[in-house]
């Protein structure tokens, strides 16, 4: 069975914003996950009392991580959308991290965007309330936590960092 978003590419041909596929919109405490095998969102876990998603987290399509699933992205909305909503993104940055799981450490970064049609004002993770980035970084580390992973933000960066990082990872099957 051919996923259907096998054949989106990072990059909208359009407007060069970033494709995302939401596979958990934020506020909800279910974890969902997109299983290419059988072209469904699949309920992974539920999260503790108190802690959800702040905001959509998503995948980048015809993209491959260092831990073998596509590049993760949080993006920014006023309001949730759902699973498997393609969202065009504007990307503003990236926190790298590493997180260690079974002694074994590797990179896991997180790419961080805003809604194409939202928030004009913000071009980089300096447009975004201090607060807010440091109460993502605490999310990723106590949902890492959570599953006995620890998730080590290493720095924040920019557009252009993660746009290369995009780059860097497009499966080998698209380029």
């Amino acid at each position: 069975m051919k996923s259907p978003f096998s054949e989106l590419l990072p990059f909208d041909g359009e407007t060069d914003r970033l494709n995302v596929v939401i596979e958990t919109p934020k506020g909800v405490r279910y974890k969902y996950s997109y299983d290419p095998e059988h072209c469904v969102f699949k309920l992974r876990k539920t999260l503790p009392l108190g802690l959800v998603f702040p905001f959509d987290f998503g995948f980048v399509p015809s993209t491959q991580a260092d831990d073998g699933d596509p590049l993760d992205i949080l993006v920014l909305m006023e309001e949730p959308s759902f699973c498997g909503c393609l969202v065009v993104t504007r990307l503003v940055g990236v926190v790298e991290a590493e997180e260690t799981q079974g002694g074994e450490t590797f990179r896991n970064d997180r790419l961080i965007g805003v809604a194409e049609m939202q928030q004009p004002e913000v071009h980089t993770l300096a447009d975004l309330n201090p607060a807010t980035l440091a109460q993502i970084e605490h999310f990723f580390i106590s949902y890492n936590q959570m599953e006995g992973k620890k998730f080590k933000p290493l720095r924040r960066s920019g557009p252009d960092a993660a746009r290369e990082l995009v780059e860097q990872h497009i499966a080998e099957t698209v380029g």
